[in-house]
């Protein structure tokens, strides 16, 4: 592929990133910000932070291909990859049906949808696909760069290697939570892990195939909160990250979850420096 997002990026919900907050991202010396939320198909948030930085990659996590349609998307990013080569990359998926009225026939739909991205004129290479289970892992290994899979662990890292074989993308989410009172750091975590992602079905499904009980659903079991947020000092949360390196990815993207919102860059700082970025 040639975007090239690094080994470490970043992860937010689109109403976080501002230019001056992606410029320090940039400084900090991790290589990509992946873009939260389901940007909308003129994909101009994903164009201001471009302009914004000079050699960081920005990443959709993800376009919703229910939500934006691929003739937009694809005129979309035809713009920002003129005008900022190799550094756009175009995340897209199919959501879920707790989200979306219209939900039906998603592997048709993804299929379909990618279809339409290469009428558009998206390369193959321009684009990834969210992906949980095998079948769209499949789909994203022969369709798309790579997959992005949300809310994993490294053991499901490893299992996605295994279908993409080498050469694809492979780019998690990871949660962390650089904070070493571990009540607090949960409380954190299982706040963002369980509103509201352990009320819908793909997650849910996904996590049950990882090993995970019904029990550590529905309750936000502490076991299941320590996997998917990981917690402690910024090398504990460091070393969180390169487990999913360890297990076959190519770049993992932390999502970084703080109590006080004035702690989120100072946490950005110090997890760069016990990344040695």
């Amino acid at each position: 592929m040639t975007v090239a997002p690094g080994r470490y990026g970043i992860w937010a919900g689109g109403a976080a990133l501002t230019p001056e907050l992606v410029t320090t991202i940039e400084q900090l010396g991790y290589g990509a910000v992946w873009i939260g939320g389901s940007p909308p198909a003129d994909l101009e948030l994903p164009e201001s932070l471009l302009a914004a930085t000079d050699h960081l990659v920005v990443a959709t996590g993800i376009v919703n291909m229910w939500g934006s349609a691929a003739p937009e998307v694809a005129a979309s990013y035809r713009r920002i990859a003129e005008r900022y080569p190799d550094r756009f990359l175009l995340g897209v998926g199919i959501g879920h049906p707790e989200a979306t009225g219209e939900y039906r026939k998603p592997y048709a739909t993804i299929v379909e949808y990618l279809d339409d991205l290469d009428a558009g004129g998206v390369p193959v290479d321009g684009r990834a696909l969210a992906a949980l289970g095998p079948k769209v892992l499949a789909v994203a290994r022969d369709r798309t760069a790579g997959a992005h899979p949300y809310l994993t662990t490294p053991h499901h890292t490893r299992e996605a290697r295994e279908i993409l074989g080498e050469g694809p993308l492979l780019a998690p989410e990871q949660k962390v939570v650089l904070d070493t009172d571990v009540e607090r750091a949960r409380a954190i975590g299982r706040d963002r892990v369980r509103n509201p992602y352990l009320k819908l079905t793909n997650y849910r499904n996904n996590l049950l195939r990882e090993g995970f009980t019904e029990q550590d659903l529905d309750t936000a079991s502490d076991a299941l909160v320590d996997a998917l947020a990981v917690h402690g000092g910024a090398g504990t949360v460091a070393a969180g990250l390169t487990a999913h390196l360890d297990a076959g990815a190519d770049h993992v993207c932390a999502q970084v979850l703080v109590g006080d919102q004035a702690e989120y860059v100072p946490a950005l700082r110090s997890l760069a420096e016990a990344l040695d970025l």
